[in-house]
Order: structure tokens, then sequence, then C-alpha cells
């Protein structure tokens, strides 16, 4: 890190989490499979060893960015339970925006590892999926929906939408901040009425 003396002694958990910090930094200006173990090493200041010691392969590596990706997202998307449901729902879908903005190839390789030939990655990823689905059905069941495996289907098949949405208007600035909101905002009200027609949202 710019800064910060590399030789500075640390305890195996600091120097895990540095070592992942530099990881997913990195993602600001790379693909995934650009962050090597040799590439961490150099960016630490650490001895190639070192960083393979605590990852084991290049797999590892990309499985704990992912997962570190992961948990960046949905902690920048965590719904705000003081909010009354149809403004915890916009004000989560301007975060979710803001956070594909500001953070795009961490936001890109979370996305494309849906894609991923690695079944750990594809299960990453699909845990976020389910866990944001989980949000949204809790939301609308607040405001009357009924919550059943039909209406977590749709969620769960919006959350992709959003995320391509997010991919070509965020990530690739196809649209503005609010026109994007906007869409994702009315496109999830609409999964919701075609499965729960008598609904009230």
């Amino acid at each position: 890190m710019p800064g910060t003396d590399r030789r500075t002694r640390m305890t195996p958990e600091e120097r895990r989490k540095q070592l992942i910090a530099l990881g997913v930094n990195a993602l600001a200006d790379r693909p995934l499979e650009d962050v090597t173990i040799e590439f961490l090493a150099a960016e630490a200041g650490v001895s190639r060893g070192l960083v393979f010691y605590y990852f084991s392969s290049k797999t590892g590596l990309h499985h704990e960015l992912v997962r570190a990706a992961r948990d960046s997202l949905m902690r920048a998307t965590e719904p705000h339970p003081e909010f009354a449901p149809s403004e915890r729902l916009h004000d989560t879908l301007e975060r979710f925006v803001t956070f594909a903005r500001d953070h795009r190839q961490t936001f890109y390789s979370l996305v494309r590892g849906a894609a991923s030939g690695d079944e750990t990655v594809r299960e990453i990823v699909d845990e976020v999926r389910s866990a944001q689905a989980e949000r949204l059905s809790i939301m609308f069941g607040e405001l009357g929906v009924e919550t059943n495996e039909r209406l977590h289907i749709a969620l769960r098949a919006w959350v992709s939408l959003a995320e391509q949405a997010l991919i070509d208007g965020a990530v690739n600035e196809g649209l503005g901040r609010d026109e994007l909101v906007g869409f994702l905002e009315k496109s999830c009200l609409a999964v919701v009425e075609l499965v729960s027609p008598r609904s009230r949202v």
C-alpha cells in the first residue's frame, strides 16, 4: 500500500487481511484472472511463498477475493430497517447502483463469477443472489405481498436482470444514476406484480 511500511511485522491474520485488501483493490483496474500470487506478492512487498502459504494457489486466492467482494456488496446494500419498506427499496437500489459505479471491476468480477467454471465461485455468487432476493422478499412481505416460493424465484430472476442492467448501465455508464435506479425499481415492482397481481406495491 502506498505510504505503508511493508516491513512492519504483522500477525498472520493481519497479513492475510492486508493481502486480501490489496487483491480487492487491484480489481479496480484489472480483471480477477490477472490478480496472481506473483502480482500480489509484488504489491505487498513479500515473497511469493508467503502469499502461497495463505492461499495455497491462484484458485484459492481468487476464492478469497470473490468472498471479499461478496461481503463488500452485501454490506454496501444492507437495507436500513428504520425506513418504511418502499423507501427502503429505493434507498437499497440507490446504494446498489453506487456500489456498481464505485467498484466497477469488483462488481464485474463478482457478477461474471456466475459463468465461471469454478464451482466454488458459482456458489459464492449464488449466495449473493439468494441473500439479495431474501432481503427483497422481506420488504415486500411487509408491504402485504404473499411471500412464497414463486415470489422468491421471481426475485432471484430479477436480481440477475439487475446485475446485467448494472453492468450495462452503471459499469459501462450507459444510463444516468437516477434513470438506472428508476429502471431497477420499476422492473422489480413489475416482477412482483406479475407473480402477485393482487398486491399493492
